[in-house]
């Protein structure tokens, strides 16, 4: 069953990159997309983030998100708005599960230990 979750996770993890990727290009600041890409967060940090994982996986999150509008001053045929619309989705889409992640890093740091 845990094989069955992990590759849910991981094929939610695809399939949210090709949309953000995708709408970054041809659906800058769609709201149903930002919808998506939040549920398929959820579902990313639900089921793949394991307790090993978390620390490089938020540290990845935080390096993501400090990213953004770094391609602006990108001018040439749009290309810098282009990349910081997807890397803004991509970003969207690791939110969520970033919260979760840290979540779970609190719970486990928290909890009473061996």
């Amino acid at each position: 069953m845990n094989k069955v979750l992990g590759l849910i996770g991981f094929w939610c993890f695809i399939i949210g990159l090709v949309v953000a990727v995708a709408c970054g290009i041809v659906l800058p600041q769609n709201e149903i997309i930002v919808v998506v890409l939040v549920i398929l967060g959820i579902v990313i940090g639900l089921l793949n983030i394991t307790a090993k994982e978390i620390m490089l996986f938020l540290v990845a999150t935080v390096a993501l998100i400090v990213a953004g509008n770094v391609f602006e001053p990108l001018t040439v045929l749009g290309i810098g708005t282009i990349l910081d619309n997807m890397l803004s989705y991509v970003a969207t889409l690791m939110a969520p599960a970033a919260v979760i992640a840290a979540i779970k890093a609190l719970w486990a740091v928290g909890k009473p230990g061996d």
